[in-house]
C-alpha cells in the first residue's frame, strides 16, 4: 500500500489539465504511440468538440523510481464552474492534487475555489506552472501569485509545459515524494467509496470506487450500504486505458466493479460498498450533496415519448449524478420533467447529450432558480416553477437566493464589470488588487439575475479575461412579481417567469416584441400580452393573413364589397375562438436571448 499514490488535477478552465495528463500517460508508458491522441481522457464527442472536460476520468499508471515500482492513480477533472461537483467527488478519492496554473494567464477564480475544495479535504497540493513554452508566459509574476495564494516556497513550484513535455519527470518525482500514501486497514471489514459510475449496455452499471479499508475479491458477495442491495462481484479490476480485470483490489487502490446491476436507481454516487460476510456498519462520509442552481422544464416534443425520456434521464444520471429531476406537467407542453442543473453550460450539455446519445428531441423551458414564498397564513412554500407562486392576494413576501460572486479581472475592465453587476442588482462588497493589474471584485447578487446570460456578457466585456466563481449565501426578501404571457387571452405557463418589479415592464415589452417576430401568422389575429396578475403591461399583435375576398367585385355598389368583408370578419372572429396557436421551439429559446 505504501507504493500507491492517488492524485487529481485541478485548475481553471483551459489551463491545460488534459494535455498535461496526456504527457504523464506517455511518459509512464501507460499508452503506446499508436493509442496516443490529444485529450486522451476526454472520450465524449462533445468534450472533444468544445475542448472542455465534462466528466472526471480515472486511469492507473505504473512508474519506477529508485528501482521501486509505484502505482499512480490519476483523476483528471473538469475546470468549468458548472462541473465543480465532479471535482468534489474526485477530491474525495485522493490524497493529493496537482494545482495547475497557466503561466500566461495567472490565477483565476475557479483555480481558487477548486483549491479551497482540496484544502478542506486536507490534500497535499503540488503547484505547477503550465504553458511555459508560450511567448506570453510571465513565470515570475505568476509564481508570486501562487506563493501568495498557497504560502508555499518558490522552489516548490514546478515549471512545466504540457505541449513540449517539459517538467514531466519533476512532476512524477514530486508526486512520489510529496503526496502521502493512502491510509487504511487491510485487515478491517471492506469499505469502498463509490465516486463515479457509468452505464454499459452489455454489462449493466459499472461503479468506480476507492477501497478505503479491507479488500474486494472477484466472486465476493457485496452490499451497497445506502440502498441496502446485495450483489455478486462478477468482475473487479483496475482502470487502465481500458478496464483490466484483477482477482482482488486491495486497500488504497482505485478500481471498478461489474455486478450486473440493471436499475439505474440502485447505484448512488457517494455510497459505500461492503462485504456481506464481514460487513462494515457505517458508511464513509465523502463529499457534499449536490445543490442544483438552475431549474428548467424538459419536455419531449412528441408526448408519446415521455417514458423513453424518463429512461434516458435515469441513464444520464448515472454518468452525471448532479442532475436532479421530477415529473411535472404543463398545459402548453404536456408531460415532462422539472430538472435542476448546476448552471447554464450544464443545462446546455444535458440537452445536447439527450439528443446525441439517446435520440430524444426535447423542448427546454425558460430556466429559473428556486424561491421561497411566505403566504398570509404564515406558510412557507418552495417555488421551483413560476406557476407554483401563490395568488398575489395571499402572498406576504417572496425570498430569492443570493450568491457571493468572486470576479477576477484585469484592472482596465473594472468599470464595465462593475456596471454589469450593478445592472444585475449586485452590491459590491469588496475590491482588492492581487497584483498591479489584476483585481478581485466580490459582489452579492441575486442568483436569478445570473441565470440568463451573465456569464456570456462578462466574458464579452472583459475580452475573455474575467473569471467568475460563486457560492450561495442564503435567501433574502425581494420585490418579485410573476410575469405571465398570454396568447389570445390564454396563459402559456411555459413562458412565465418570476422577475423583479423594476425590470418587469421592460422585460415584458421585449418578450412581446420578440414573440411577434417569431410566431407564424395564422388566418386570424393573435394578441400577445404580458401581464402581472390581472394588469396587462405590454401588448403586440400578429396580424392575420388576409385573403382578398373582394377580388371578384368589379364595379357595382360599395355595399357589395362591404357585405363580403363583414362575412369574412365574422369568419375570422369565429376562427379566433376555436383556433389555437402553435408556439415554435425558437420562441422558448428567444426569451433567453433577449439582448
Amino acid at each position: 500500500m505504501k507504493h500507491i499514490r492517488n492524485f487529481c488535477i485541478i485548475a481553471h478552465i483551459d489551463h491545460g489539465k488534459s494535455t498535461l495528463a496526456d504527457r504523464l500517460l506517455e511518459y509512464t508508458d501507460t499508452i503506446t504511440q499508436r493509442e496516443a491522441q490529444a485529450q486522451l481522457l476526454d472520450n465524449m464527442d462533445l468534450e472533444r468538440e468544445r475542448g472542455i472536460t465534462i466528466k472526471s476520468h480515472a486511469i492507473q499508471m505504473h512508474f519506477i523510481a529508485d528501482g521501486q515500482e509505484y502505482v499512480l492513480n490519476l483523476i483528471d477533472t473538469p475546470g468549468h464552474v458548472d462541473f465543480s461537483y465532479e471535482v468534489s467527488r474526485s477530491i474525495a478519492a485522493c490524497e493529493g492534487a496537482l494545482l495547475i496554473v497557466d503561466a500566461s494567464q495567472g490565477i483565476q477564480a475557479q483555480t481558487i475555489s477548486n483549491l479551497y475544495l482540496a484544502l478542506e479535504h486536507d490534500l497535499e497540493i503540488i503547484p505547477i506552472l503550465n504553458k511555459m513554452d508560450l511567448p506570453g508566459a510571465m513565470p515570475e509574476e505568476v509564481k508570486d501569485q501562487i506563493v501568495d495564494l498557497i504560502g508555499c516556497k518558490r522552489e516548490e513550484i514546478i515549471p512545466a509545459s504540457g505541449k513540449t513535455g517539459m517538467g514531466i519527470p519533476d512532476i512524477l518525482k514530486a508526486i512520489i515524494e510529496r503526496i502521502p500514501a493512502p491510509v487504511g486497514d487491510p485487515e478491517a471489514p471492506l469499505q469502498a467509496l463509490i465516486f463515479d459510475s457509468v452505464f454499459n449496455s452489455f454489462r449493466g452499471i459499472i461503479a468506480y470506487y476507492k477501497v478505503v479499508n479491507g479488500e474486494i475479491k472477484k466472486g465476493d458477495k457485496v452490499k451497497f450500504i445506502n440502498t441496502n442491495k446485495e450483489y455478486l462481484a462478477d468482475e473487479v479490476g483496475v482502470l487502465k486505458l481500458n478496464m483490466l480485470p484483477k482477482p482482488v483490489v486491495k486497500t488504497g487502490d482505485v478500481g471498478y466493479i461489474i455486478s450486473g446491476i440493471k436499475e439505474a436507481r440502485e447505484v448512488k454516487v457517494g455510497d459505500t460498498i461492503t462485504n456481506v460476510a464481514r460487513p462494515s456498519m457505517e458508511s464513509i462520509q465523502g463529499f457534499e450533496e449536490v445543490k442544483p442552481m438552475v431549474f428548467a422544464g424538459i419536455y419531449p416534443v412528441d408526448t408519446d415519448e415521455f417514458e423513453e425520456l424518463r429512461e434516458a434521464m435515469h441513464k444520464l444520471q448515472l454518468n452525471d449524478a448532479s442532475i436532479v429531476f421530477e415529473p411535472e406537467s404543463s398545459a402548453a407542453l404536456g408531460f415532462g420533467f422539472r430538472c435542476g442543473f448546476l448552471g447554464m453550460l450544464h443545462m446546455e450539455i444535458i440537452q445536447e447529450r439527450l439528443e446525441r446519445e439517446f435520440d430524444m428531441t426535447v423542448i427546454t423551458t425558460v430556466p429559473n432558480v428556486s424561491y421561497i414564498a411566505k403566504t398570509t397564513r404564515d406558510e412557507e412554500i418552495q417555488v421551483n416553477n413560476p406557476s407554483d407562486l401563490p395568488d398575489p392576494s395571499k402572498l406576504e413576501y417572496v425570498q430569492e437566493p443570493f450568491i457571493k460572486a468572486n470576479i477576477i479581472t484585469k484592472a482596465e475592465f473594472v468599470g464595465p464589470v462593475m456596471s454589469l453587476c450593478i445592472q444585475k442588482r449586485g452590491i459590491i462588497v469588496n475590491q482588492s488588487y492581487l497584483t498591479a493589474d489584476r483585481v478581485e471584485l466580490v459582489f452579492e447578487m441575486p442568483m436569478g439575475e445570473i441565470v440568463f446570460d451573465f456569464y456570456d456578457k462578462l466574458k464579452t466585456i472583459s475580452k475573455g479575461y474575467a473569471s467568475f466563481d460563486y457560492h450561495q449565501i442564503g435567501y433574502r426578501q425581494s420585490d418579485l412579481v410573476r410575469l405571465d404571457i398570454l396568447l389570445n387571452g390564454e396563459h402559456v405557463d411555459a413562458l412565465s417567469s418570476l422577475i423583479h418589479r423594476s425590470n418587469s415592464y421592460d422585460f415584458g415589452k421585449r418578450i412581446c416584441e420578440n414573440l411577434r417576430e417569431l410566431i407564424p401568422r395564422q388566418q386570424f389575429e393573435i394578441a400577445i400580452q404580458a401581464s402581472i396578475g390581472a394588469k396587462v403591461i405590454a401588448r403586440e399583435n400578429v396580424k392575420a393573413m388576409r385573403k382578398d375576398v373582394t377580388a371578384k367585385c368589379y364595379g357595382g355598389d360599395i355595399s357589395r364589397k362591404r357585405k363580403l368583408l363583414e362575412k369574412q370578419k365574422k369568419g375570422k372572429k369565429r376562427m379566433r375562438q376555436v383556433g389555437n396557436v402553435e408556439i415554435p421551439q425558437t420562441a422558448f429559446m428567444a426569451v433567453l436571448k433577449l439582448d
